[in-house]
Formats: C-alpha cells, sequence, structure tokens
C-alpha cells in the first residue's frame, strides 16, 4: 500500500476539489484536499511514454480523478487530510484491479482450481458406465444367450471408436511396428481370453456372484508374482488374502444361481487378466495408455472372431438370430448391441484416464467401491435372491480385497519414497 500511495501522490496533475462539509458546522478548504495522479505504467516502467501511451495517461488520470471524487461526494464524516488520501489509494486500486494492463496473472482453469472436483466426476462416471454396461450386458443375454458373439461385439464398437477417433487425431494414432506388435499380441490373447470367460460367466451365473468370484483376482496376482516373476510376497499381504479366498467359498457354496460352467468360466478369467497384468509389465514402452488400449482391442478382436464363428456361428445363424428379433424387435436388439459395446469401451477408457489421476491407495480402495456398486446395484435391478450365507460370504470377500488393496498400495508407496532417496 506504501508502494501504491507514493506513486498516486507522484506530482503530474492536479484536480482540486470544491470545499467538502465535513459537519454541519465545519467545512475543509479546497486547498487542503489535493488529489494527484499518475499512471502506474510510467511509474513502473520507469520510461519515457510516446504521444499515444501519453494520452492514455492523461485518460487514465482523468478517470482516477473522477473516482476519487465519487469516493469523496459520500455523505460519510471527514475528520482529516488523510482520510482523504486512503480514499485515492483505494480508487487507484480498484481502478489497476479492474484495468487490463498485463499486470494480472492469467486465470486458471476450472481443472486447475477445482482438482478434487474433477476427479471425483471422473470416478462418477467410471462406476456409472461400468453399472449401465453390466445391467445392459446381463439383460441382453437374457434374450440372447450368445457370449462369445457379444464379446466381439464389445471389442468391434470399441474399434470402430478407436478408428475413428484416430481419424480426427483424438489421440494422434502412434506408429505401430513389428517389435511393438511381438509385445502387445500376448497381452491382446490374455485380454481377449479373460474379456470372452467373463461373457460366458455373466450369462451363466448371476452378475454379483460372477464379481464375488472375481474378487479372488489379487490372490492369482500374488501367486504369480511370487512363484512366476519371483518376486517376494510379504507374508501381511498373503494374509490379507485368507478372507477373500474364505469369502468366495461361503458365496459360492450357497448362491442360488450357481453352476459350474459359471464358476469355471469366472475364474479362467482371474487367470487370463492375472499373465494380461504379467505380460502388460513386461511391454511397456513409451506410447501413451490411450494408443495402448487402442491396439490390444483391435488385436484381441481378431483372436475373439474364430472361437465366435466355430462355436456359436451355426446356432446363430440357425435360430439366434430370429429368435432374439422376434422376442425384442430388429431396432431394440441392434441398439442393444451397439451401446453395450459402447459402455464397454468407454468405462475401460474412463477406468484408465481415472485412475492415472489419483495415487495407488487412492486407485486401490476406487477398485473395490466399483465391485461393491456393480454388485449392489445388479442385485436391486434384477431383484436376485441370495441366502444369508452368500450375502456374509460376499461382504467377507469384499472387505479383504480391501484390506489387501490398502496393504499393497501402502507398500508401493514406500518403495516409491525409497527410491526417491539418494543412495548414500
Amino acid at each position: 500500500m506504501a508502494s501504491m500511495t507514493s506513486v498516486i501522490q507522484s506530482p503530474i496533475r492536479v484536480c482540486r476539489l470544491p470545499s467538502l462539509p465535513l459537519t454541519p458546522n465545519r467545512t475543509v478548504p479546497a486547498s487542503s484536499v489535493v488529489v494527484k495522479c499518475r499512471s502506474l505504467a510510467s511509474k513502473a516502467l520507469n520510461t519515457p511514454l510516446s504521444p499515444l501511451t501519453e494520452n492514455r495517461t492523461v485518460s487514465r488520470s482523468v478517470e482516477l480523478c473522477g473516482k476519487a471524487i465519487g469516493l469523496l461526494s459520500s455523505r460519510q464524516p471527514l475528520t482529516s487530510r488523510s482520510v482523504v488520501r486512503r480514499l485515492v489509494v483505494r480508487a487507484s486500486a480498484a481502478d489497476a484491479d479492474g484495468a487490463s494492463d498485463g499486470l494480472t496473472g492469467p486465470s486458471k482453469s476450472f481443472a486447475a482450481r477445482f482438482p478434487a472436483l474433477v476427479t471425483g466426476f471422473y470416478f462418477f462416471m467410471w462406476y456409472f458406465l461400468n453399472v449401465i454396461f453390466n445391467i445392459l450386458n446381463k439383460k441382453v443375454y437374457n434374450y440372447f444367450p450368445y457370449p462369445y458373439f457379444v464379446s466381439v461385439i464389445h471389442l468391434l464398437v470399441g474399434v470402430g471408436y478407436c478408428l475413428i477417433s484416430w481419424a480426427v487425431g483424438l489421440p494422434k494414432r502412434a506408429p505401430m511396428d513389428k517389435e511393438l506388435l511381438l509385445l502387445l499380441t500376448p497381452v491382446s490373447l490374455c485380454h481377449a481370453l479373460g474379456h470372452v470367460m467373463s461373457n460366458v460367466s455373466f450369462a451363466a451365473v448371476a452378475v454379483s456372484f460372477t464379481h464375488t468370484i472375481k474378487a479372488l483376482e489379487p490372490f492369482f496376482n500374488a501367486a504369480a508374482s511370487q512363484f512366476i516373476l519371483g518376486h517376494q510376497i510379504p507374508f501381511s499381504l498373503w494374509l490379507s488374502l485368507a478372507p477373500v479366498v474364505l469369502g468366495v467359498s461361503m458365496a459360492s457354496l450357497t448362491e442360488l444361481s450357481f453352476n459350474w460352467t459359471g464358476f469355471v468360466s469366472a475364474m479362467i478369467s482371474n487367470i487370463a487378466f492375472t499373465y494380461r497384468s504379467i505380460y502388460s509389465k513386461k511391454a511397456m514402452t513409451g506410447m501413451d495408455s490411450t494408443n495402448v488400449y487402442a491396439y490390444t482391442s483391435v488385436i484381441a478382436l481378431l483372436f475373439c472372431i474364430p472361437p465366435a464363428v466355430m462355436i456359436e456361428g451355426p446356432q446363430l445363424l440357425q435360430h439366434g438370430f430370429k429368435d432374439a428379433i422376434a422376442k425384442v424387435g430388429l431396432q431394440k436388439f441392434l441398439s442393444d448391441l451397439f451401446w453395450i459395446g459402447m459402455f464397454y469401451h468407454l468405462y475401460n477408457q474412463l477406468a484408465t484416464n481415472t485412475l492415472e489421476r489419483v495415487a495407488p491407495l487412492t486407485h486401490a480402495v476406487g477398485n473395490v467401491l466399483k465391485r461393491v456398486f456393480v454388485i449392489g446395484f445388479s442385485i436391486v435391478v434384477f431383484g436376485n435372491k441370495i441366502s444369508t450365507q452368500t450375502g456374509i460370504g460376499t461382504a467377507i470377500a469384499i472387505a479383504g480385497v480391501a484390506i489387501y488393496s490398502l496393504i499393497k498400495a501402502n507398500l508401493e508407496e514406500q518403495k516409491r519414497r525409497a527410491a526417491k532417496i539418494p543412495a548414500s
């Protein structure tokens, strides 16, 4: 404020005011009220002004004097010349704040000002799209029980979306070479197998039961890391997996929709996704995650088409398509197939974008809450009846997954911090 006062009181232009009434019996002479203004820019730069800049300075001085006069014309009692001086300083400060003279910094974007709100929106959309996909996917299986063909539709719609995105440059397509193709092929094969087996399980049993079985995925990941990659898994992690195995076993024994096809398919899906994680670590490249997922979808689609044609092709041509169209109509049938593919691709892509914005601990909690959301909504929407033991077993399994995820995230955070400490 002191610097602002000195700038304003620099003698360059004087505006005298008439006598101001202070009280009914006292006035201040006009000579004692002096408003002095000077351009802020010329003081800051300490350089001679061009004629154009000088004209702007004079105009700014007149405006500043006018603001000061407006403040002084109020009926508030004034007792000294320092009060007038403070009013002039306030007028000049308001003028400087509202002026676009380059002294103020650029305004931040909404995402920069509210990062927590944006991240929360990402999580909401990830959960929302995942729940909608699972519900719509199960409804399609109720009148079109062909999971191999539906798996092809999931990937086909996603690939079409990726091709359109590449065509418009959002994102720009990363180049593919032979070496990268060899790295992504096993990842895509495991992705295709895990995706197809998940859909076979969804078609055979309740959605909630399939997700309960898939809660065992951390157990398979830990086993693969220990016995295949040779990583030492802490005892605390193995101990946290005990309630997961116990809970899944309890839920499976009394699940009303249990059948071996759904159970075994979900277990194969867990194993396939475990190997996908292993090969993904070996295939780490400089390519961004959006392009990696796009290429993985393209290659996985090529793996999914042959079994769909061989296993379900004859049935589809004979009566599969006809029965589905007879039940819901051609328009709804095609619309449902398109939207389950679109929701599948969007929720997977959004999950990747969401998890890139948060820490490993938040990532772990988010994955557990997603499974809870899907199980809960599927029970409500489809009205699946579950026994008390199944409900308790599911809750124990989910709690075990949460404990495992929290412990693993804390261990990864400790490793990350230790890696930052320079070697002594």
